[in-house]
């Protein structure tokens, strides 16, 4: 049951907590030659975040069964963690902002729509996995952002009402379809595509404690 008295943190993965954009984009690629098809970075950049259910289609421009598009998903993230493997590292600024909001009583979370096993290959090689309090993953919600469902979930099992919680996201409308307020970094966006955001940051390491503190009390 959601409660007032709390506050959280949700935080996006790719691209907020971890530099991935350079990996999946060559994964992209990799798989649209092992599949004979075309992929562009215009195309790449505008569905960075969806799931892949909803990309894949969109990349091979034909009707697809189910099990056509989990056997490219599986291949796609699979090539995306060998490109990653021993060059995964959270981005700067990141392990440090975790801390400070964790001294300060703050609930976190991670809001992806990251497969889980990447979630599990980002927690293993970053030594994060004990400053989470949960986690929602592509495979925990039916709708995938731009909904807000992802960061509702996880307001849900932290327990706390939406209003009592911040995202940390390189986007904003998931976060602001959820009634939260949103803390933008720019990383995969440029500053006049966050203009919704209730704060814009070049990196995790401009944020601190009671920024987070002073958006959730105005």
């Amino acid at each position: 049951m959601a409660t007032n008295g709390g506050k959280g943190v949700i935080f996006d993965l790719d691209g907020v907590l971890i530099d991935t954009g350079q990996f999946h984009r060559q994964s992209w690629y990799d798989l649209a030659r092992e599949e004979d098809f075309e992929m562009s970075d215009e195309l790449f950049y505008s569905t960075f975040g969806m799931q892949n259910y909803q990309i894949i289609p969109l990349l091979v421009r034909r009707d697809l069964t189910a099990e056509e598009i989990e056997r490219m998903s599986e291949w796609k993230e699979n090539r995306y963690r060998e490109l990653i493997s021993g060059k995964l590292t959270l981005q700067d600024g990141a392990k440090e902002l975790i801390d400070e909001l964790k001294s300060k009583a703050f609930l976190l979370a991670i809001g992806t729509s990251a497969p889980q096993a990447n979630l599990a290959f980002m927690l293993e090689h970053t030594g994060v996995d004990d400053c989470f309090d949960a986690y929602v993953t592509g495979e925990d919600v039916s709708n995938s952002k731009p909904a807000p469902d992802t960061f509702l979930k996880a307001a849900e099992k932290l327990s706390l009402a939406p209003r009592r919680c911040l995202v940390v996201e390189d986007a904003v409308q998931a976060a602001k379809k959820a009634g939260m307020k949103a803390v933008a970094v720019c990383t995969t966006r440029v500053w006049e595509d966050l203009e919704e955001a209730d704060l814009i940051v070049d990196n995790l390491g401009e944020l601190k404690a009671d920024d987070f503190l002073k958006l959730l009390n105005s």
